[in-house]
């Protein structure tokens, strides 16, 4: 299974939606509150090249925003 990240803010609706997502497909990840973290809010910039969110890193293939076509694609999600 590949590791997955979501780097999120409290109060960005979509990066509930994207977490929601993944809980409803039964796919773990690691939530990283970038509004909470410099450090992880710079390794977003990093991987992202943007500073919005939500931001789901896959297996190092990144997601910016809440993309249900490119999640089920890269975690191999049918339907």
């Amino acid at each position: 299974m590949k590791k997955v990240i979501v780097y999120s803010t409290p109060a960005c609706p979509y990066c509930v939606m994207v977490k929601n997502f993944l809980k409803q497909n039964h796919v773990e990840f690691t939530e990283v509150d970038v509004a909470a973290d410099r450090e992880k809010a710079r390794e977003l910039v990093a991987k992202s090249g943007q500073m919005s969110v939500p931001v789901t890193d896959i297996g190092g293939e990144i997601v910016v925003g809440y993309d249900t076509d490119r999640l089920k694609k890269l975690l191999g999600i049918r339907a």
